[in-house]
């Protein structure tokens, strides 16, 4: 499982921008990520982890770097279809209270636009 590539699909509507991330994040891997994360100038980012089976330490520090950056400039990130190994890993570090999250997409763009 923690040999498998990180693949990133970017889907762009206008009014955001949806990563999907299929294969786990890790130390070896997460700079592609990062970089589609800073690059994105969207006023909300969702990234879709449904299909991450695994995260390290280095993989949730991207995601909270990429939290920490949207924040700061006033822009939302949602994570979409987190798994329990995800929530898990993220409460065990004590970051879960950062993130919003949303089941699906479509919900996610529903809580963004107050809806």
């Amino acid at each position: 499982m923690q040999d498998q590539p990180l693949q990133i699909e970017k889907v762009a509507n206008g009014t955001d921008v949806v990563l999907r991330v299929h294969g786990p994040l890790l130390l070896g891997n997460f700079f592609p990520l990062q970089s589609e994360v800073r690059a994105d100038s969207s006023e909300l980012l969702i990234l879709d982890v449904a299909d991450m089976p695994y995260i390290d330490s280095a993989g949730i520090g991207c995601l909270v770097g990429a939290h920490v950056s949207r924040e700061n400039s006033g822009r939302k990130l949602i994570l979409v279809g987190a798994t329990e190994r995800l929530l898990t890993s993220l409460k065990v570090t004590k970051v879960d209270q950062l993130f919003t999250f949303a089941p699906t997409v479509e919900e996610a763009r529903a809580q963004a636009s107050g809806g």
